[in-house]
């Protein structure tokens, strides 16, 4: 399958899109379920997540901490906005590296394509500055390193 493209559009818009060679509901439930996500959202080698929180329901919350051996580390709060199960999430989410980053609300379906998913992750910005900001992260690394894992891992344990 191919890899992770990322476009921006407008001057707040970043457009993430990824194939997997799995369901669409093995996919959404790995993008749900704390104890996978826990197991493949880690970026580049050398962080773990040692604090999950995902209570995938509307106003459910979401936290994230990320940690490596350096002794770095950073975590994201969040909400979920709604759920349509299998097909796609919406919710806000916000860094913290040390200091919040703006709201990121964020988009992501997940669309039967033959006999796998296309995963469209649509993520607006406050303002072309903060996108900016962001996109300087080199973040595109860090996530797909993070479906590598993810794509490995539903195909090795056949999650549906």
């Amino acid at each position: 399958m191919s890899k992770m493209t990322l476009k921006t559009e407008g001057d707040t818009h970043v457009v993430v899109t990824r194939r997997f060679a799995a369901s669409p509901e093995a996919v959404y439930r790995a993008h749900t379920d704390p104890q996978l996500i826990q197991k493949w959202l880690l970026g580049p080698e050398g962080w773990t997540m040692p604090v999950c929180i995902n209570e995938a329901r509307p106003g459910g919350k979401i936290r994230y901490e990320w940690t490596n051996d350096k002794g770095q580390g950073f975590y994201v709060t969040g909400e979920y906005l709604e759920l349509e199960p299998h097909h796609r999430i919406v919710h806000v989410e916000r860094m913290y590296m040390p200091d919040p980053t703006p709201d990121n609300h964020v988009e992501t379906r997940f669309d039967a394509e033959g006999t796998g998913t296309l995963m469209t992750m649509r993520m607006t910005r406050p303002d072309a500055q903060t996108r900016a900001a962001m996109l300087a992260t080199g973040m595109e690394h860090g996530m797909e390193a993070s479906y590598v894992r993810l794509e490995g891992m539903i195909n090795a344990a056949h999650v549906a």
